[in-house]
This record gives structure tokens, sequence and C-alpha cells, in this order.
């Protein structure tokens, strides 16, 4: 560019772009990055502004804080219950490429997922400032401001969607919203917590520090905390942790949220110098000697602020008794967990956490204003009780329910229709159908797709698992504590089963049979017989137990090995979709008035320990043949859901025939990258950059056999194929050479269709 000169001017302007879109999305967390890319996915252009210079929000290398929502950090009775969709496809890939759970390689993959979207317009580091109505409960436009380029942009669009965190959207637009808890007797909430124990949740900044090998002084800054002491839990800090280890440096809970972020932020920059001149200095911590500070955060990461009313506001009951709602399109499954608003500063636990028996759904009507008819909400802004909120506000959950809007959006624009408009039926099933399409798990629901040619076809496979065994191949697991084979059975008679153990000296063990009071849940809660057995010592023994029990309809149960010092049960390598040994870790035991319930925590081992217990199953468990491959669903709930080839198939295959030849341009094909991994997205070490009960290798035949489509190196859940020409063909065969980790293939859902 050449000499620009201007002469002197009373006044100027900034530079001005209007940009036109289906939808703007405000906000570009994880809740408002899944809402665009499901937007964008389904055909509507999309305006994505972010004030930051990345996405991901508290996921992204600003801030440091690891993804999670209703796995809970394997913690829970949430069993396969990580989110799917967008969030999914994340965190799957964040698993491919950064095992090491490095912040920054997070910020390039939700970059590229967004630039890959050609509906979207990307707008970093530009900041809503101001909103525009064209009637009292609508917004025309929203004014934006990039200081980096230094030009304003206004953003016009039928649809809104604040997912910024503080709600600026819905603020400037009048929208109804609260801060703070509401008192116990307005939703009849036994957990609303009372003014000693403060009404916000605060912010924290997190820390790093890395061994240069050498000793490394550190000189504080002025403004650092000079008294370590005026922190209550002051005696848990250690040379060793750090980043989101350390969530409970927080602060801010007594303050304004907003308005306040600064001097909060202050307040914890001089509590994280405080705390490493602490371990540097104090002399209490000489293996600190060679640790360097290598970073600390800018900004902080909040918890908690605005709340906007929607049409519902999910409370603590629609959580604790897992209510179901008729317009569900998401779900959660973290604890309901507060936090003193005293923080860092407070002598009470950093935490209090309560979990349900399972995960429950989040409702349509959640995620739209109640005032603001084309204003949706995502992210923390979510109508939900403070109570509520200490679910609901972490980032996978959130992201879900991005999603849910996206697709929301996506439909209304179809059909020029307002947000409200579809909650009800039948729009609200074709809200849900939508979702579960794109890899949504909505509970309850099975996906009825009737333009899905596969559900016309016949399905047929080259073999089924009949789960007979589980090899004695595995080692010895002492029953220190009380563990149990997790299976899935079908309405008859239980079948026997029989384990071997090691006996060290002569005892009785105690083996049960239980099951989960509500159908879908994995919270052992109901015993359906027990048993006790003698054994003599000796090691390999085959213990046998027939609990002469019918099962009622078909579902999980659990069978127990209760705890005894005495024996070790042996265990098997063989691992298969939709198994699981699980071992009682504790039990949760609130206070009487809260309204939450008792029992115990039966959780499994991450990888690359958590076998399953060496067994022998009569008769064997016949659930995984090849029609639940169209069952709808795509994880494990009541039954397995999926078709798993047995062990020794060495070329398996699943084959669709229609009675007369189709016309075929996509395919849909959904694998097993094991809900049950958490996928934690930053700071966290994971033993593996594949799932092993992923498939690696597929190929798609036609009747003529020629190879329509292969993939030899998947690692993703969803998997669609176009194809180009179309196929005319009466079948389709799926063959499955290879799994990421030699286990039998298995395929959640297959579907077809004529259109792309």
């Amino acid at each position: 560019m050449g000499l620009i000169k201007q002469p002197v001017a009373e006044q100027r302007e900034f530079k001005t772009e209007r940009i036109d879109a289906d939808l703007v999305v405000v906000g570009g967390g994880l809740a408002g990055t899944c809402c665009a890319i499901t937007a964008a996915r389904a055909g509507i252009r999309v305006a994505l502004v972010q004030d930051r210079p990345v996405l991901g929000g508290n996921a992204s290398s600003e801030v440091r804080l690891w993804t999670l929502g209703a796995t809970a950090h394997m913690g829970n009775n949430n069993r396969w219950a990580r989110e799917g969709g967008v969030i999914d496809e994340i965190l799957v890939e964040n698993l491919y490429r950064n095992p090491e759970g490095n912040a920054v390689i997070l910020d390039t993959i939700l970059l590229e997922k967004v630039c890959a979207e050609k509906n979207i317009t990307l707008l970093l580091n530009t900041a809503a400032l101001e909103v525009s109505k064209s009637a009292a409960d609508r917004i025309a436009s929203v004014r934006a401001f990039n200081s980096q380029n230094a030009t304003m942009y206004e953003l016009h669009a039928p649809l809104f969607c604040d997912a910024s965190g503080d709600g600026v959207v819905g603020f400037l637009a009048g929208a109804a919203f609260r801060m703070g808890a509401e008192p116990r007797d307005e939703f009849g909430e036994g957990f609303a917590p009372d003014e000693a124990y403060g009404h916000l949740l605060g912010h924290t900044i997190y820390f790093f520090t890395k061994d240069v090998g050498r000793p490394v002084r550190f000189v504080p800054p002025a403004y650092a905390l000079d008294d370590i002491t005026k922190i209550p839990r002051y005696g848990q800090f250690n040379a060793h942790r750090q980043g989101a280890h350390l969530w409970w440096i927080e602060y801010g809970g007594r303050l304004d949220t907003v308005h306040d972020t600064e001097p909060i932020k202050w307040e914890l920059w001089k509590v994280v110098y405080g705390v490493w001149n602490h371990i540097k200095n104090s002399g209490e911590f000489p293996e600190a000697d060679t640790l360097a500070l290598e970073w600390v955060g800018l900004i902080p990461g909040k918890r908690e602020s605005r709340r906007f009313e929607g049409a519902y506001m999910l409370r603590q009951q629609d959580i604790i008794e897992q209510r179901e709602h008729a317009d569900v399109v998401a779900h959660g499954g973290w604890s309901i967990d507060l936090h003193p608003a005293d923080g860092v500063y407070s002598a009470r636990p950093g935490c209090d956490q309560w979990h349900a028996k399972g995960v429950y759904g989040i409702p349509y009507r959640c995620t739209y204003s109640r005032d603001i008819a084309n204003l949706f909400l995502a992210g923390r802004i979510l109508s939900a009780s403070h109570v509520a909120f200490g679910s609901t506000r972490v980032m996978a959950t959130l992201a879900a329910c991005g999603q849910a809007v996206g697709m929301a959006a996506a439909l209304c624009t179809r059909d020029s229709l307002r947000s409200g408009d579809l909650s009800a039926s039948p729009r609200i099933e074709q809200l849900q159908r939508e979702l579960m399409r794109a890899g949504q798990f909505v509970p309850g629901h099975r996906l009825d797709d009737p333009d899905d040619l596969a559900r016309q076809a016949t399905i047929t496979a080259s073999s089924s698992l009949r789960l007979a065994e589980l090899p004695v191949d595995g080692p010895p697991l002492r029953l220190e504590r009380s563990w149990a084979q997790l299976l899935p059975v079908q309405a008859a008679p239980m079948p026997k089963v029989s384990f071997v153990v090691d006996v060290a000296a002569a005892t009785t063990l105690q083996v049960e049979l239980r099951t989960s009071s509500k159908l879908g849940n994995f919270t052992p809660d109901v015993t359906l017989a027990s048993e006790r057995i003698d054994a003599e010592p000796g090691d390999g023994q085959r213990i046998s137990v027939d609990f002469k029990v019918e099962i009622d309809q078909s579902r999980y149960v659990f069978v127990c090995l209760m705890a005894n010092e005495h024996i070790a049960v042996r265990t098997s390598q063989r691992r298969i979709s939709g198994l699981a040994s699980l071992v009682h870790r504790r039990d949760q035991e609130p206070p009487n008035d809260i309204g939450v319930e008792t029992f115990e925590f039966w959780t499994p081992m991450r990888r690359p320990d958590g076998r399953n217990l060496a067994m022998r199953i009569d008769p064997p468990i016949e659930l995984f043949r090849p029609e639940q491959a169209t069952s709808g669903v795509t994880r494990p709930t009541d039954a397995p859901n999926a078709w798993v080839a047995d062990p020794n198939d060495d070329a398996p295959t699943l084959t669709l025939r229609w009675p007369e030849p189709q016309e075929i341009r996509r395919i849909e094909l959904s694998f097993d990258t094991d809900f049950e991994h958490p996928l934690e997205s930053v700071f966290w070490n994971h033993p593996e950059n594949v799932v092993p009960f992923c498939v690696r290798h597929y190929r798609i035949r036609d009747a003529s056999g020629r190879c329509v489509a292969e993939c030899t190196d998947n690692h993703q859940t969803h998997n669609t194929i176009v194809l180009d020409p179309p196929a005319e063909t009466d079948q389709l065969t799926i063959e499955l050479p290879a799994t990421h980790g030699g286990t039998p293939p298995s395929l959640f859902d297959v579907r077809c269709y004529a259109d792309v």
C-alpha cells in the first residue's frame, strides 16, 4: 500500500462492514462453536462472533480447563455417557492428534473445524457492543467491534444465539435474567445455598510450571499475596499440583461476576503469584528448586454470572429425579456442583457435589428466551436455577445444548419460525430426529427415520457374538473392594455364571445379582438375588452361581463379587463393546434435608486397566445380533445396541439386502469410540490416541462386489460416505477387517439415504 494522507477532520468513524446471515452466534466457546458448526452443516449461513483470538472459551489455551460433561472423569454411575455429535467429533479428533492434552493443539482443531464450514463467517477478536431491535420482542441486528482491524461490524439476521457467557446480547436486548441463587422455597430445591455459603460461583486462574533441570529462583511481584495463611487450605499446595488440579483457586463469588471481573482477576493473580512464592521460597518444597513458572492465565475462567429465563427453568428435581421432558434435546450428568462464594479464602471444602443416579434430559424450552422471540440461549446462560446450573454449566454438556440450538435455528430458518414454535409436537419430534441423525444422544429416544433405506433392508452378518465366555488370560484381581461384571441380559431366566478365583484362606464369598431401579441407569440399587459360596484354599478354582432369577425385560445387570481379602478373581484381556467391569468406590451420603439420594458408586477403571472379569455364561448372551445396527441408539443404554462380530470371525461383514434395487447416495456409519471414556481435552495424558474398540478399516461393496467406499485409517465415531455417482444396487456389504485394538469389530448404526 502506498502513502495515505488525509487532511484534518472534525471527527471520523470506524470502518463499518455489514454482514447478513441466517443466524448470528455471539460467543465462540464450545457451546457457540458447536452451535455454529451444526447450523452451518444443516445448510444455513452463520456469523460466529468471538471476542477472543481463539475459540473454545474455558477450554482454550487462554484458560486451559479440560472439557467434561456427563462422564465426570468416570467418577459416577453414568455409563457410556459422553456427549455425542459435534463435541464428540472434536474430542475424538483431539485424542487422535493430542493425547497429551496441549491446549494450543486444541485451539487449532477448533479453528480448523470452523474454517472447514463454508457457511460460517468467523469474526475473532470481535466484541458485541450494541443491539438494535425491530420490535419489543425481536432483535434486528448486533453491532460488534474488532480492535485488531479497527472495524465495526453490523450483523443482521432473523435469528440470534447468545453464547457469550455473560449474556451480552440478551442483556442488551432486555431479556429477563437472574444472578445469584434462588431461595429454597421458589422451586423447592433442598440444595439451595444460604447466605453463609453464598449465591455465586467465582472465577479461577491457572498456572503451569516446568522442570528446567537447574536451580531457578523466583522473585515475586509486589502485588503477590504476602501471607499464605490467609488461604485456609494452604496446606494443600505442593510443587506437583498445577493447572486445573487447582480449580479451587477461586475468587469473586461475593462480587458482581460481570462488572467486577477485572478486580477479581487481579485478586487471582495476587493469589497465584503468592502461592508460587510460597512453593519456591518457603523452604518447604526443595523439589521445586529446578521448577520454573512457565505460564499464568491472563484472563480468568468464569463459572457463573447471568442466567437467562427461558420458557422453562431447569431445577434440582429435574436432575435428581431424572424427570422426563417431551422436548428433551440434550443430556447432562455432571454432579450438582456448587462452590462456597468465598472461594480460595473459604475454610469450607472447595465444592459440594451431589449426583443423580443416572443422566438427565435437558428440554428445548431451556434454550431460548421467553421474552425475545428470535433469541436462543447457549452456554452457561442456559435457563436453569442456580442449583441446576451447578450441573449444566460444564462445557461438554453446554456443547450438546449448543448443537441443539444450531439444529433448531436451521429448522426455524427453513420454515420461517420463531424459536418457541419448535417446542410442541410434531416439530419437536422433527428436531429430535435431526439431532439424532447428527449423532446427538437424546435420552429415552430412538431414531425413527422414515428416510433411512436401511430400515427396509434384511440385515444379516457373517457372524454375531454369542457371549459364552470371557477367557482367563488377564492378571488376578484381589477383592480388596467389591467388583462387578456389567452384563446385558434379555427377558428370560438369568444365565448361570462362573468365575475363576485364587483363594488364600478358607472363606465365604458373597455373590450378588443387582440391577438398577430405573431402566437405562447404571446404579445397582436393586438386589435381585444373593448367594454365599464356601471356598477352600487353592488357585484356579472355578466357582459357579445360578441365581434362579427371571429377568423382567432386557436390561443390564451387575454380577457382584463382594469384597473379600482372601480371594482374587481372574480377569480377561478381551474387550467387547457394551461390557465393563466396575469397582465399588464409595457411597453418596447426603444430609437428609437437601433432596438428594443415598446410593453407591460403582465405576470402571481407566485403560489400560479396566479388564473384564473372566467368566463363563450359560446359556450365552445373544444381544449383539446384526439388527442391532439399526436399533436407532448409538451407545449402550438398556442394551448394547450394537452388532458385534464373533471374535473368531476372520472376515466380519454386515450385509443389507433389499427386494429391489435402491439408489443410494449417502451412507452413515457409527462406530464405537467408547462413550465411557471422558476424553478430557487438555492437561490429561490419555493412554492411546485412538480408541481400541473403534473400527480402523472398512469397505463397502455393492451387489456385484464392486468396492464403492473404503477407509483404511478411521478413528472417528461417525462417518458420512457420499457416493458419487450413487450406487444402484439391491445389496450393500460392509466389511470390517480391523479395529485399532484387536477387539471384535462392532457397528452401532448403519443408515442409507437416497439424498445427500
